[in-house]
């Protein structure tokens, strides 16, 4: 049974960093891809940081790309995003989620590529 659970959020002002991270179980996790999205209220999921199963390649919203850093820890199974510089924009329930496909050739960026979301975190920026 796949199990994704997320830790890591908080309330912090706007230039502040935190770090989330997402524990996996249940399913071979240096095997397949993970993504961070995010969701506010009346609003759509969205896509925010991807990994490739390997962890030798990451995808970005434009809105985070300089900002957040996605990494695996295979042999933790663990998958962080660490996240810096953040705005208000920023506030939102992230959510962690496993890709669908084992070992897919390229990093996966679409809410319908991933599967076994977590319960998310929330993160709260005030200016």
């Amino acid at each position: 049974q796949v199990q994704l659970v997320e830790s890591g959020g908080g309330s912090v002002q706007a230039g502040a960093s935190l770090k989330l991270a997402c524990s996996a179980s249940g399913f071979p996790f240096s095997q397949f891809a993970m993504g961070w999205f995010r969701q506010t209220a009346g609003k759509e999921r969205e896509f925010v940081a991807a990994v490739k199963w390997s962890g030798d390649s990451t995808k970005y919203a434009n809105s985070v790309e300089g900002r957040f850093t996605i990494s695996k820890d295979s042999a933790g199974n663990t998958v962080y995003l660490q996240m810096n510089d953040l705005k208000p924009e920023d506030t939102a329930l992230y959510y962690c989620a496993k890709d669908r496909q084992r070992r897919r050739s390229f990093t996966p960026t679409r809410n319908g590529d991933f599967q076994s979301w977590g319960q998310g975190t929330r993160v709260t920026v005030t200016a």
